[in-house]
């Protein structure tokens, strides 16, 4: 994974590197311009997300997605229509067609599934993501596009001795002009007056007869029409590519929550912020440059957590639904099922090679993690966008405790779940002081620290080139004996789960998630229950990462990244948030697919893309709680149990 923060530098940036021990003050007055210009830039893509996130309550994560068709779009219109619509011309048609086809999306997919969990929509987004990388990969294909510069502001100007591109005071003077236009739009207009009344208050402005559902269709246009434009004016600085819409994504959702959801003003300050901590973080704080952003992200979050310019929100939709069965503990026919389940699973190496069985182990690497975070999300209701970080934490510690202090497979396989569960302890305990999508953010931005430290303590985690030579001992080198060792462990954390879920400790975790406040009515002390949660799935996260070190014999910041936080939550959701074992299963779909696909192609994100939102659409309540409520339907409950 490339950094977060890797945008090809301006010009004006790589001159000044170089004379930066010549002329000391000017150069420092050159970052100072060149983040704003940077800042501006971002504004234009973080102030559509925080508008959609602001009012729909929707984590878009195809907003990036969006961005970078705007680029690729934008230059296929300026290299061979610009003779019909000038540069200019070529950029806003950029951004009108992505707006466009945003629009249909949100109409096409969205709309059916706004009175789902909103967390499905998340998981739409998702999708969509995905397809719109690979279908960007089969038009425009696979190497980086230049595209041309603008008309009349090719060159430099002398900014106190030093070139400055004119281009980019292009971009300062646009971001303030954009932010008085969004001004004037949401001041001065009935329409936005009524999308900042929603930005507080969606019920509220339902209750007064607006049509919901064109608000929403036309503050999503409007969202995706800045990102695509945000997109489309990059062309001068940085070529189209592929990598474009991950790494904006998370810079914007750092914006956004700094500054305060649906607040343009606090937007635009934030991006000056997040930018001027890139421009100088490299100059005063190299060792940990990357890391700058997220520390300031999770301090505004533990200080104020709706944002600089942010207000409290009303209570908003759980991220779950109601629950469709009681749960229960297993029967006597699901204990017996579960025990003829795993004797076939340990059958296994006697009838498949060992490339299935490699394959195998993935998948059950993934179950366990997929369950830790349902425990998490299901029985807590903490939704957590950086569940990854635990996972990498336990990859790490597994394999430095065996290259760092010589110590065996057996002991890294300790030490390594005791490094994950010391990470949560530590960033729970902040976490759990915040609820709703500031706690998921706040998780978010714990998680990038921890990928930003593996990133950069290179001296220590091998940094971009990662840890190697992390192999099982010789006892369980062979693919069937590490296979039989990592279906002990993942059965035995997972029955450990499920024993802790029907505990008294489980059913006051599930009374905080029903109703906090009747639950503290009796006595419950939420943050402690949640904290403790939040360290056990930790843990058993960490205890998938280090086996997940073992089958691959390499660790590397990835492990840490917010693509593994986002499979996750998809394994999550695919099986059902509201049942018992929807992780376990979603895990095993979802990776299962994820393996046969890319195998079987080279468009695999295209077909998991359409995959998750064809699922998203036809499953709202995730493949486990279809069948759940299929079984409903057809007979009468009588005490059964929950899957």
């Amino acid at each position: 994974m490339a950094p977060l923060f890797s945008r090809s530098w301006p010009l004006a940036l790589r001159v000044s590197v170089q004379h930066a021990r010549v002329f000391p003050l000017n150069f420092y007055f050159d970052q100072f311009v060149t983040g704003l210009a940077s800042a501006c830039s971002l504004f234009l893509v973080a102030s559509g997300l925080s508008i959609i996130f602001g009012v729909t309550r929707i984590v878009n994560f195809a907003h990036g997605a969006f961005y970078m068709l705007g680029a690729y779009i934008g230059f296929t219109l300026t290299e061979q229509f610009s003779g019909a619509f000038g540069f200019w011309g070529a950029i806003l048609l950029a951004a009108i067609v992505v707006a466009a086809i945003g629009t249909l999306i949100e109409i096409i997919l969205l709309r059916r599934i706004y009175d789902a969990p909103e967390l499905f929509q998340l998981l739409a987004t998702f999708g969509v993501t995905l397809i719109v990388e690979d279908l960007a990969l089969l038009i425009w294909g696979p190497n980086e596009l230049l595209g041309p510069r603008a008309p009349g502001l090719k060159g430099a100007i002398d900014l106190f001795g030093l070139p400055f591109p004119t281009y980019d005071l292009l971009l300062i003077a646009l971001g303030p002009l954009v932010l008085g236009l969004l001004w004037l739009l949401f001041r001065r207009t009935t329409w936005g007056v009524l999308v900042r009344a929603a930005t507080q208050d969606r019920e509220m402005v339902a209750a007064l007869g607006v049509n919901q559902k064109w608000l929403f269709t036309s503050v999503f246009a409007l969202g995706v029409f800045l990102a695509a434009l945000g997109g489309a004016l990059e062309l001068p600085r940085q070529s189209a590519n592929h990598t474009m819409d991950l790494q904006v994504i998370t810079e914007v959702l750092v914006v956004v929550v700094i500054g305060g959801l649906g607040n343009v003003l606090g937007t635009f300050l934030a991006a000056i912020i997040v930018s001027e901590l890139n421009a100088f973080g490299i100059l005063v704080f190299p060792k940990i440059s990357i890391v700058l952003v997220f520390l300031v992200m999770a301090l505004v979050l533990i200080v104020r957590p709706w944002g600089l310019l942010g207000r409290a929100e009303a209570a908003a939709r759980a991220a779950g639904g109601a629950a469709i069965l009681r749960w229960r503990p297993l029967a006597a026919r699901g204990r017996l099922a579960v025990v003829l389940a795993l004797a076939v699973l340990a059958l296994a190496p006697l009838a498949v090679g060992d490339y299935y069985l490699t394959v195998a182990t993935e998948v059950l690497i993934f179950v366990l993690f997929a369950a830790s975070l349902h425990f998490l999300i299901g029985a807590g209701g903490l939704v957590s966008f950086g569940h990854a970080a635990y996972f990498g934490l336990g990859s790490y510690g597994a394999a430095l405790a065996l290259k760092q202090f010589g110590l065996g497979m057996e002991a890294a396989l300790i030490a390594g779940p005791l490094l994950g569960l010391a990470g949560a302890i530590l960033f729970g305990w902040f976490c759990v002081r915040l609820s709703g999508v500031y706690f998921a953010m706040l998780t978010l931005a714990f998680a990038q620290i921890a990928w930003s430290v593996a990133y950069q303590w290179s001296d220590v985690t091998g940094g971009d080139n990662g840890l190697l030579g992390i192999w099982p001992s010789a006892w369980a080198a062979a693919p069937a004996h590490f296979y039989w060792l990592t279906l002990a462990l993942v059965a035995a954390g997972i029955a450990a789960l499920r024993m802790i879920l029907f505990s008294p400790f489980g059913y006051s975790l599930r009374a905080l998630r029903d109703s906090e406040l009747r639950a503290e009515a009796i006595g419950l002390e939420r943050r402690r229950i949640q904290w403790i949660s939040f360290a056990i799935a930790g843990g058993f996260a960490a205890l998938a990462g280090a086996l997940y070190a073992f089958l691959k014999g390499s660790v590397f910041p990835d492990n840490l990244g917010i693509p593994l936080s986002i499979d996750g939550l998809v394994m999550v959701l695919l099986g059902g948030v509201d049942t018992v074992s929807g992780g376990i299963v979603g895990a095993a779909l979802y990776r299962s697919l994820s393996i046969w696909i890319i195998s079987h192609t080279d468009y695999s994100k295209l077909a998991l893309g359409l995959l998750i939102v064809v699922l998203v659409v036809l499953f709202p309540k995730g493949v486990v709680g279809a069948f759940e409520s299929w079984r409903a339907r057809r007979a009468p409950r009588t005490g059964g149990e929950s899957s």
